[in-house]
């Protein structure tokens, strides 16, 4: 896919228009921002119809959240998701929504007392962010410009540093803090030269083994120069969206693993100078980037493909015992993989495992003397076996 490096003018700048647009839109509803979604309706009881007319979304990626979880939304807008995604995940979790325009937040903030009035339980907050820079909380930021105000150079390093000092010790969102990242079609409004760091910044906050499910719009083809820089269309959910396949490559880039495309809307939402505009819903999990240790484990992968290949290269054979290093063995178990394998422990566990190289860290077939190695080579009389198999 590639990121742009380049600055111009109309993406250094699209979060003017943005919060523009999206600021009108938390006062007055704006049909042109949304697509039709059918969310499930029990959890829209509660929601104020405020909030509910103000949804400028085109997927329900709150259906991906479960008990428990502590979930981030980016771009929370007027809190829809979350509000859903805090009934889902109940007392024992925690939602936590980003936006940087003061009326949705505002939105948002004035009628969370009241959802937790009605639940029982308070466990949604809204911080003012980029979703781009989840370490920079700029309500914190905001309040120290109050007492300290910019009037010159030397204010200005000043500004600088605390900045600085507010992402390494009063950060939004740390590090391998997050079970789901959420978001409903705001990805495609962050400026192209700021993309890379807003998938880097999802894959930063999330736990090994969480998750992202991202509903946006995508383009069958790249948007020309002269659509992008259309500030009315960047802002509409049309010109700055990745392409089909350029999304996938975005997660891939980042260090993402089992990529999936979970929802397609075949019948674009827009189109424009010929090009598709469509709604797709994108998942993606963090796996584990620890040394590969051998411990004589296999797996063997059910089919029906003849191969499959996983993110890291490994092609796995229908059938066949593959022999695969701890790191790749526990990972299969796990989302969304653990259905496709059996897996195959050693009779005896390996304690003192050596590193595979990136030399034979190619698969090979484990052969059972491996899985068996230290074991006695004992018969069973099956006449002295009660009941069958």
């Amino acid at each position: 896919m590639g990121f742009s490096s380049e600055i111009d003018s109309t993406n250094s700048d699209v979060r003017e228009e943005v919060q523009k647009r999206y600021g009108e839109g938390a006062k007055e509803v704006e049909d042109a921002l949304c697509c039709p979604i059918d969310y499930d309706p029990k959890y829209l009881k509660i929601i104020p119809k405020e909030v509910l007319d103000r949804d400028y979304g085109c997927g329900d990626p709150s259906r991906y959240v479960r008990s428990g979880d502590v979930v981030l939304d980016l771009g929370s807008g007027g809190g829809k998701i979350c509000f859903i995604a805090s009934q889902i995940v109940g007392p024992t979790g925690k939602v936590i929504g980003i936006d940087m325009t003061d009326d949705m937040l505002s939105l948002a903030r004035a009628n969370a007392p009241l959802i937790a009035e009605t639940l029982g339980y308070a466990n949604v907050e809204f911080k003012r962010g980029h979703i781009e820079d989840l370490k920079l909380d700029l309500d914190i930021l905001n309040n120290w410009l109050s007492k300290n105000p910019v009037k010159n150079s030397n204010d200005l390093e000043k500004l600088e540093a605390q900045i600085l000092k507010i992402k390494s010790e009063l950060t939004m969102v740390p590090d391998n803090s997050i079970d789901v990242i959420v978001s409903n079609c705001v990805l495609n409004l962050v400026s192209d030269t700021k993309k890379k760091q807003l998938f880097q910044e999802m894959f930063r906050v999330l736990k090994v083994g969480g998750r992202v499910a991202v509903s946006d719009i995508v383009s069958d083809e790249e948007s020309p120069q002269n659509l992008k820089d259309d500030s009315r269309l960047w802002s509409g959910c049309i010109s700055g969206a990745l392409t089909e396949m350029g999304f996938i490559s975005a997660l891939e880039e980042a260090g993402f693993y089992g990529i999936k495309l979970d929802k397609f809307d075949v019948e674009p939402w827009q189109v424009v100078e010929g090009i598709e505009y469509r709604s797709a819903t994108y998942l993606a999990y963090k796996g584990n980037h620890d040394v590969c240790l051998e411990k004589n484990q296999a797996l063997i992968y059910k089919g029906p493909w003849l191969s499959v290949e996983d993110d890291d290269g490994h092609s796995f054979i229908r059938g066949v015992r593959s022999a695969v290093c701890e790191k790749t063995f526990d990972l299969m178990q796990q989302e969304p993989y653990k259905d496709m394998f059996y897996k195959v422990e050693p009779n005896i566990k390996v304690e003192d495992s050596v590193e595979w190289t990136s030399s034979n860290c190619e698969l090979r077939l484990r052969e059972p003397q491996e899985t068996k190695k230290g074991t006695p080579k004992t018969t069973i009389n099956p006449n002295q076996k009660s009941g069958c198999c």
